[in-house]
């Protein structure tokens, strides 16, 4: 089969702890970028998963509101009935 180069760009820490870790494993870099593409490939998926910080920045941010909103009530208005609540915004 042939052979063919592909370039990786990343932060030089980074390579540095991805060159320990695959030293590690007793492998190379490109041997661990080959079973990731092997797998990845055959299983037609990412073959890990990838998710963002929960909550993210946004979402504290809200929880954070609600939560100031909760402690001072002059803040914010809270509802027990929803048509009431709809009535109020639709006006």
């Amino acid at each position: 089969m042939a052979q063919t180069s592909v370039n990786i760009r990343m932060d030089a820490e980074l390579k540095r702890q991805f060159e320990a870790f695959c030293a590690d494993m007793g492998m190379s870099m490109t041997t661990a970028f080959c079973v990731f593409a092997k797998k990845a490939v055959r299983e037609y998926r990412i073959p890990f998963e990838i998710g963002a910080e929960i909550p993210n920045e946004e979402t504290r941010k809200a929880m954070e509101e609600v939560r100031q909103m909760k402690a001072d009530p002059s803040l914010g208005k809270s509802y027990t009935d929803v048509d009431q609540m709809m009535k109020e915004l639709l006006g």
